[in-house]
């Protein structure tokens, strides 16, 4: 096994086995685990699948998983968490790329098992992980930078395949139904940044509901009015943000929707009995 770090935000492990002798397991960071050669079975949050050469697969925190090794197998896993796209690192557009990696955050592996759909993506990524491996070795000037972008296109490209094939087969989908009001709570999820396409209004439209209707029914379902259900999934969002990014708390309240830092502050309060500011001043003090 070959160990390489990067100041501990990104690590790669490369593995050669005949049997897989870790317990079934999850972790707090992310990890692209790439298929070298070999095959067998991989387990992802309790189902199992089939592996092989060429398979990339996505692991989010909290997801558990492990490998039964038919023929001998290679592994390399980029493990990192969302500290290498701080701001010490130059990514542009980091805003955008953050919402990209808070859907895979909310949402691991709602269909497990590789997750690339088209040839030339998988070409594409392969191309990336190889000069990913370069970088590390030779520590040229700039490779913190190059492998942040590097990993942040990987992740992109992975985004854009889950999306499609989700898209495109819902009916397969293990950990997310199709019945309507996993259609409304799957565009809140992915419109929550908008205040516009959240509104009841718009629900209601693109749902062919009536507004009565469509809060009724959203109710009845999940125990929450659609306003409650928007606020407390943006809570998660700016909670998330407060620990892992170094955006300030205005920034914060802008990428959100509210109005101003004030907004926020008041409803961050209202969940969480703290401001923004102490809440990240206790997070900080305890890591």
């Amino acid at each position: 096994m070959n160990r390489y770090t990067l100041h501990e935000t990104f690590v790669v492990h490369q593995y050669s086995v005949d049997e897989w002798e870790a317990k079934p397991h999850n972790h707090n960071y992310f990890e692209i685990i790439f298929v070298e050669k070999g095959n067998g079975y991989h387990t992802i949050n309790d189902i199992k699948f089939s592996y092989k050469e060429g398979n990339i697969f996505l692991l989010a925190p909290e997801d558990t998983h492990h490998f039964e090794i038919k023929q001998h197998s290679k592994f390399t896993y980029f493990k990192f968490t969302e500290l290498l796209f701080s701001g010490k690192v130059n990514l542009p557009d980091r805003k955008y790329w953050l919402q990209r990696i808070e859907q895979l955050l909310h949402h691991p592996n709602i269909i497990p098992g590789d997750v690339i759909t088209h040839k030339e993506d998988r070409n594409i990524i392969w191309d990336i992980h190889n000069l990913v491996l370069e970088e590390f070795k030779n520590e040229k000037i700039y490779y913190q930078e190059i492998i942040s972008n590097a990993i942040s296109t990987i992740l992109s490209i992975i985004v854009r395949n889950i999306s499609e094939k989700y898209n495109s087969n819902q009916k397969s989908v293990p950990a997310v139904g199709n019945s309507k009001i996993d259609l409304i709570l799957s565009h809140i999820r992915q419109n929550v940044y908008d205040n516009e396409l959240t509104k009841i209004s718009y629900l209601a439209d693109t749902f062919n509901m009536s507004q009565s209707s469509i809060s009724t029914y959203f109710k009845r379902k999940t125990g929450e009015s659609i306003h409650q259900y928007v606020t407390k999934y943006k809570m998660k969002l700016v909670e998330y943000r407060l620990q892992h990014t170094e955006f300030t708390i205005a920034e914060i309240a802008y990428q959100m929707g509210y109005t101003d830092e004030s907004h926020l502050t008041k409803t961050f309060k209202k969940h969480f009995s703290m401001s923004p500011k102490q809440y990240r001043k206790e997070v900080t003090l305890s890591s």
